[in-house]
């Protein structure tokens, strides 16, 4: 998921209860909920080993003990040099620091930010280095409205009835928003298990749509935001990909053959070499439904192609994930108004691409507009 629902989540997760066992619980939840992320430092090496380490060895389950002590020991130098001194000048007595509690309260959010990234499409490898498979449960958006206004709220409503208490002159409540907190997190949970039962339905209705004019080998959905009940299909053939839009709560796949199948590009000497690049090896690993594809001496965008001299010749060879060539905001069910697959390849995120001359030598890597060095 993006940051923001993994800061939120941290946030609710101190608050539903650990900080009133430890004082900074919820400060220790809130960082480690976000920690994992830092992978992407990795980006200064480049755009390839950026993207051959996001997601990798902070986003496992041997590495979840560690990341929480490290949040800890962050909160131990917040405390080292806040020296409590908030608390001293209000006269209001200290809630003493378990660091204990402090570690697994950051442990539990460290796990959270796990199980997010996983209910989403881009996967994760959480045993990792023992085994290297990626995971994904392609339940949630990575951008879920929902979910922000579930976390949202557990956080702002407390907030305003301690204002209220404030303008009456109640006395102060020290712990506010245990039960909105907790309500939030179920809130979250009760959500993927709508989508999961959504899904498990959807697979079950392309599978029996027969949109494919030949046996189905594979299928995947990728979820929409905000509805739960809308889905992005993938199908695959011996010959073909197809996308199809399901409505699971009408029971309706739609699929227009003329735009919505890709025939499988026939591999070439340039993508047999772009294959056994640090490119190729990286997308290949954690693509789930690559797509390789020589694009002939068509310059990538914002990268130069090789200047040779004749009769030497070049090829750019594009490398792309189906599960994330669809347009996010889709919600028409008329297939004559989607774009073709091939219009949504090129303009899919995450994609990279390999210059290859005379289908022998590799000449450049990139993702975006950035070349790996």
């Amino acid at each position: 998921m993006e940051p923001v629902t993994h800061f939120l989540t941290g946030a609710c997760i101190g608050r539903a209860g650990f900080n009133r066992r430890t004082a900074y619980a919820t400060l220790a939840a809130t960082l480690a909920a976000e920690a994992p992320d830092l992978d992407i430092v990795w980006g200064w090496a480049g755009p390839v080993a950026g993207f051959a380490h996001h997601r990798g060895i902070t986003h496992t389950l041997i590495a979840a003990p560690f990341v929480a002590l490290a949040a800890t020991g962050a909160v131990w130098l917040v405390d080292r040099l806040v020296n409590r001194f908030l608390s001293r000048r209000k006269n209001i007595e200290p809630q003493p620091i378990r660091w204990l509690w402090v570690w697994f309260s950051a442990f539990v959010a460290d796990l959270s930010h796990l199980l997010l990234d996983w209910t989403n499409n881009y996967g994760l490898r959480p045993f990792f280095p023992f085994n290297t498979h990626w995971y994904s449960g392609d339940l949630v958006f990575i951008a879920e409205p929902i979910i922000w206004a579930l976390l949202l709220a557990a956080l702002i409503f407390p907030a305003l009835l301690s204002l209220t208490d404030r303008e009456v002159g109640a006395r102060r409540t020290r712990f506010r928003g245990r039960g909105w907190a907790i309500f939030a997190l179920t809130g979250m949970v009760l959500l993927w298990c709508w989508r999961w039962a959504e899904h498990a339905n959807g697979i079950n209705l392309v599978a029996n749509s027969n949109v494919a004019p030949t046996p189905v080998k594979r299928i995947s959905l990728e979820p929409y935001p905000t509805i739960p009940w809308r889905w992005h299909a993938l199908l695959e053939t011996d010959t073909t990909w197809q996308t199809a839009e399901v409505d699971t709560h009408r029971g309706i796949v739609v699929s227009d053959p003329q735009i919505n199948v890709l025939y499988k590009p026939p591999s070439t000497a340039a993508t047999e070499v772009a294959r056994h690049t640090r490119l190729g090896q990286v997308y290949l690993d954690w693509s789930q439904w690559p797509v390789v594809r020589d694009l002939g001496p068509r310059a990538i965008p914002g990268n130069p192609p090789p200047n040779l001299p004749p009769p030497r010749t070049w090829s750019a060879v594009e490398f792309s994930d189906l599960r994330f060539a669809y347009a996010y905001t889709h919600t028409s069910m008329t297939g004559s108004s989607q774009q073709s697959v091939e219009q949504m390849l090129a303009s899919a995120g995450l994609s990279g691409w390999a210059y290859v001359i005379d289908g022998k030598e590799e000449a450049g890597q990139f993702m975006g507009s950035r070349e790996q060095k």
